[in-house]
């Protein structure tokens, strides 16, 4: 939707470019067309802040390439290995991020922490992936794990909620049911996680 761009966008608008990789306009999927639809309408509204943007397609299996193969410094992503997961498509995304970057370029990755040992059918039915999925297929990617940081840790999350992750903050997919004690359990318990693709690569 654009969170992350008003964050990085006018930071890299005097000192790098910033990729935007998003759906296709051609997706069978009407939510993806409208997603599209609304980020490019927010990058239009503020062109002071957005007019650098540069958007690209990552959609697998038909687009995986969202840069020229080793042009990029840095690949960040949040909170959608479970997306990926729940469409067959998280090793082309990896293996997309690999070939995007430089080498000794870096990958980033903020995804909803599940517990040890969680099966991938519940990783996708509660949008809470364990960090050894995310480390097994970065890995298989060619990445190396160089660090992780606590910074988006959440402990009064445990991960048990009826809807998933969409039971907490910010999409309270309950409702009022519950809704104070899921404001003050606050948004989902996270792993950041940073890849480097080997200098020698």
């Amino acid at each position: 939707a654009g969170w992350y761009t008003e964050v990085l966008a006018p930071v890299l608008r005097t000192c790098g470019t910033l990729h935007a990789a998003h759906f296709s306009p051609a997706s069978d999927v009407p939510y993806f067309r409208k997603s599209l639809e609304n980020y490019k309408q927010k990058l239009a509204d503020q062109p002071r802040v957005y007019d650098a943007v540069v958007l690209s397609v990552l959609q697998p299996p038909t687009f995986t390439r969202m840069i020229s193969p080793g042009t990029a410094d840095r690949v960040l992503t949040f909170r959608n290995v479970h997306n990926w997961l729940k469409s067959g498509t998280a090793e082309a995304v990896f293996a997309s991020s690999f070939e995007a970057l430089k080498p000794g370029g870096i990958f980033g990755v903020v995804e909803h922490r599940a517990k040890p040992g969680t099966s991938l059918e519940r990783m996708i039915e509660s949008g809470y992936v364990t960090e050894a999925t995310v480390i097994e297929l970065a890995e298989n990617a060619g990445f190396q794990l160089v660090a992780r940081s606590e910074i988006n840790a959440n402990p009064l999350d445990d991960t048990n909620h009826p809807k998933g992750v969409w039971t907490l903050p910010p999409t309270l997919r309950l409702g009022e049911e519950d809704k104070m004690k899921y404001l003050a359990i606050g948004e989902s318990d996270r792993m950041t996680l940073k890849f480097q693709k080997p200098i020698n690569d």
